[in-house]
Protein backbone atom coordinates (compact mmCIF):
# COMPACT_ATOMS: atom_id res chain seq x y z
CA UNK A 1 0.00 0.00 0.00
CA UNK A 2 1.28 3.47 -0.86
CA UNK A 3 1.87 6.19 1.72
CA UNK A 4 -1.05 8.28 0.44
CA UNK A 5 -3.34 5.28 0.83
CA UNK A 6 -2.19 4.76 4.43
CA UNK A 7 -2.83 8.43 5.22
CA UNK A 8 -6.27 8.32 3.55
CA UNK A 9 -7.15 5.08 5.37
CA UNK A 10 -6.15 6.59 8.74
CA UNK A 11 -8.21 9.74 8.15
CA UNK A 12 -11.24 7.78 6.93
CA UNK A 13 -11.04 5.33 9.84
CA UNK A 14 -10.85 8.23 12.31
CA UNK A 15 -13.77 10.05 10.68
CA UNK A 16 -16.01 6.99 10.39
CA UNK A 17 -15.26 5.98 14.00
CA UNK A 18 -16.07 9.51 15.17
CA UNK A 19 -19.32 9.76 13.20
CA UNK A 20 -20.64 6.31 14.12
CA UNK A 21 -19.66 6.66 17.79
CA UNK A 22 -21.24 10.10 18.03
CA UNK A 23 -24.42 8.89 16.30
CA UNK A 24 -24.77 5.93 18.67
CA UNK A 25 -24.17 8.12 21.73
CA UNK A 26 -26.55 10.81 20.47
CA UNK A 27 -29.32 8.30 19.86
CA UNK A 28 -28.73 6.79 23.31
CA UNK A 29 -28.85 10.24 24.92
CA UNK A 30 -32.21 11.01 23.34
CA UNK A 31 -33.82 7.58 23.76
CA UNK A 32 -32.13 5.89 26.77
CA UNK A 33 -32.47 2.62 24.83
CA UNK A 34 -30.51 -0.19 26.48
CA UNK A 35 -30.13 -1.78 23.04
CA UNK A 36 -28.18 1.29 21.89
CA UNK A 37 -26.05 1.07 25.01
CA UNK A 38 -25.17 -2.54 24.14
CA UNK A 39 -24.54 -1.53 20.53
CA UNK A 40 -22.24 1.22 21.80
CA UNK A 41 -20.16 -1.19 23.87
CA UNK A 42 -19.89 -3.56 20.90
CA UNK A 43 -18.95 -0.66 18.64
CA UNK A 44 -16.18 0.40 21.03
CA UNK A 45 -14.68 -3.10 20.93
CA UNK A 46 -14.94 -3.50 17.14
CA UNK A 47 -13.82 0.04 16.32
CA UNK A 48 -10.95 -0.31 18.80
CA UNK A 49 -9.68 -3.43 17.04
CA UNK A 50 -10.02 -1.92 13.57
CA UNK A 51 -8.40 1.35 14.63
CA UNK A 52 -5.57 -0.52 16.33
CA UNK A 53 -4.91 -2.54 13.18
CA UNK A 54 -4.89 0.57 10.98
CA UNK A 55 -2.72 2.45 13.50
CA UNK A 56 -0.14 -0.35 13.60
CA UNK A 57 -0.13 -0.46 9.80
CA UNK A 58 0.49 3.30 9.56
CA UNK A 59 3.21 3.20 12.23
CA UNK A 60 4.90 0.34 10.40
CA UNK A 61 4.77 2.36 7.17
CA UNK A 62 6.14 5.43 9.02
CA UNK A 63 9.11 3.42 10.26
CA UNK A 64 10.07 2.68 6.63
CA UNK A 65 9.09 5.95 4.92
CA UNK A 66 11.20 8.73 6.44
CA UNK A 67 10.15 11.30 3.81
CA UNK A 68 6.45 11.09 4.74
CA UNK A 69 6.80 10.24 8.41
CA UNK A 70 5.28 13.54 9.60
CA UNK A 71 2.15 13.07 7.46
CA UNK A 72 1.81 9.48 8.64
CA UNK A 73 2.20 10.50 12.30
CA UNK A 74 -0.41 13.23 11.75
CA UNK A 75 -2.85 10.57 10.51
CA UNK A 76 -2.07 8.52 13.64
CA UNK A 77 -2.67 11.56 15.85
CA UNK A 78 -6.02 12.15 14.18
CA UNK A 79 -7.01 8.57 14.91
CA UNK A 80 -5.87 8.85 18.52
CA UNK A 81 -8.13 11.89 19.07
CA UNK A 82 -11.07 9.47 19.20
CA UNK A 83 -9.75 7.93 22.43
CA UNK A 84 -10.53 10.89 24.74
CA UNK A 85 -13.87 11.29 22.98
CA UNK A 86 -14.69 7.64 23.65
CA UNK A 87 -13.82 8.12 27.35
CA UNK A 88 -16.08 11.21 27.46
CA UNK A 89 -18.99 9.29 25.90
CA UNK A 90 -18.48 6.41 28.36
CA UNK A 91 -18.36 8.84 31.29
CA UNK A 92 -21.55 10.57 30.08
CA UNK A 93 -23.30 7.20 29.61
CA UNK A 94 -22.43 6.25 33.20
CA UNK A 95 -23.97 9.51 34.42
CA UNK A 96 -27.09 8.88 32.32
CA UNK A 97 -27.39 5.38 33.76
CA UNK A 98 -27.45 6.89 37.25
CA UNK A 99 -30.09 9.49 36.42
CA UNK A 100 -33.82 9.48 35.78
CA UNK A 101 -34.69 12.27 33.33
CA UNK A 102 -38.36 12.89 34.00
CA UNK A 103 -40.38 15.36 31.95
CA UNK A 104 -43.26 16.56 34.08
CA UNK A 105 -46.27 17.97 32.23
CA UNK A 106 -49.21 19.85 33.71
CA UNK A 107 -52.29 18.66 31.78
CA UNK A 108 -54.66 20.21 34.35
CA UNK A 109 -56.44 23.54 33.79
CA UNK A 110 -54.79 25.05 36.91
CA UNK A 111 -51.29 26.25 37.69
CA UNK A 112 -49.36 23.79 39.86
CA UNK A 113 -46.83 25.18 42.33
CA UNK A 114 -44.14 23.98 44.72
CA UNK A 115 -43.64 20.67 42.91
CA UNK A 116 -41.23 18.57 44.97
CA UNK A 117 -39.71 15.41 43.57
CA UNK A 118 -39.51 13.04 46.53
CA UNK A 119 -37.28 9.99 46.70
CA UNK A 120 -33.93 9.14 45.17
CA UNK A 121 -32.02 12.39 44.63
CA UNK A 122 -35.11 14.59 44.62
CA UNK A 123 -35.74 17.78 42.70
CA UNK A 124 -38.00 20.82 42.58
CA UNK A 125 -40.08 22.83 40.12
CA UNK A 126 -41.41 26.19 41.34
CA UNK A 127 -44.48 26.21 39.12
CA UNK A 128 -45.97 24.73 35.97
CA UNK A 129 -48.67 26.59 34.10
CA UNK A 130 -51.41 24.59 32.40
CA UNK A 131 -49.93 22.70 29.42
CA UNK A 132 -46.33 23.47 30.43
CA UNK A 133 -43.57 20.85 30.78
CA UNK A 134 -40.23 20.78 32.54
CA UNK A 135 -37.57 18.09 32.76
CA UNK A 136 -35.95 17.23 36.10
CA UNK A 137 -32.80 15.12 36.34
CA UNK A 138 -33.12 12.91 39.43
CA UNK A 139 -30.03 11.12 40.74
CA UNK A 140 -30.60 7.45 41.48
CA UNK A 141 -29.11 6.95 44.93
CA UNK A 142 -29.69 3.19 45.18
CA UNK A 143 -32.94 1.28 45.50
CA UNK A 144 -35.65 3.92 45.77
CA UNK A 145 -38.97 5.15 44.49
CA UNK A 146 -39.87 8.53 43.04
CA UNK A 147 -42.98 10.51 43.86
CA UNK A 148 -44.08 14.11 43.82
CA UNK A 149 -46.04 16.41 46.07
CA UNK A 150 -47.39 19.73 44.84
CA UNK A 151 -49.95 22.43 45.40
CA UNK A 152 -53.01 22.68 43.16
CA UNK A 153 -55.35 25.57 44.01
CA UNK A 154 -53.70 25.71 47.45
CA UNK A 155 -54.37 22.03 48.13
CA UNK A 156 -51.46 19.69 48.72
CA UNK A 157 -51.50 16.57 46.54
CA UNK A 158 -49.19 13.57 46.24
CA UNK A 159 -48.66 10.93 43.58
CA UNK A 160 -46.26 8.20 42.61
CA UNK A 161 -44.01 8.64 39.57
CA UNK A 162 -41.88 5.47 39.65
CA UNK A 163 -42.47 2.78 42.25
CA UNK A 164 -38.97 1.30 41.97
CA UNK A 165 -35.68 2.43 40.46
CA UNK A 166 -32.18 1.22 41.17
CA UNK A 167 -28.58 1.95 40.23
CA UNK A 168 -27.80 1.78 36.51
CA UNK A 169 -31.49 1.95 35.64
CA UNK A 170 -31.46 5.56 34.44
CA UNK A 171 -33.76 6.47 31.60
CA UNK A 172 -36.03 9.14 30.18
CA UNK A 173 -39.68 9.15 31.06
CA UNK A 174 -42.72 11.42 30.88
CA UNK A 175 -45.17 12.02 33.71
CA UNK A 176 -48.48 13.87 33.47
CA UNK A 177 -49.11 15.43 36.86
CA UNK A 178 -52.61 14.58 38.03
CA UNK A 179 -53.28 12.72 34.78
CA UNK A 180 -53.10 9.23 33.34
CA UNK A 181 -49.64 7.67 33.44
CA UNK A 182 -48.27 4.27 32.65
CA UNK A 183 -45.22 3.23 34.58
CA UNK A 184 -42.47 2.46 32.08
CA UNK A 185 -40.55 -0.23 33.97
Amino acid sequence: MKTEQHIKLGRQTALISFLLGTAIFGLYFFTSSFELLSLGYGFIALAGLINLGVLISILFKASKDKDNRTKLFTACGLMLLNIPLMFFYCWAAIILLGTMRITFTNPTPTTLTNINVVGCGGGHIDKLESGESETVWVDITGDCSIGIDYLSNGQKKEESVASYVTSNMGQKMKHNIGGKNEEQF
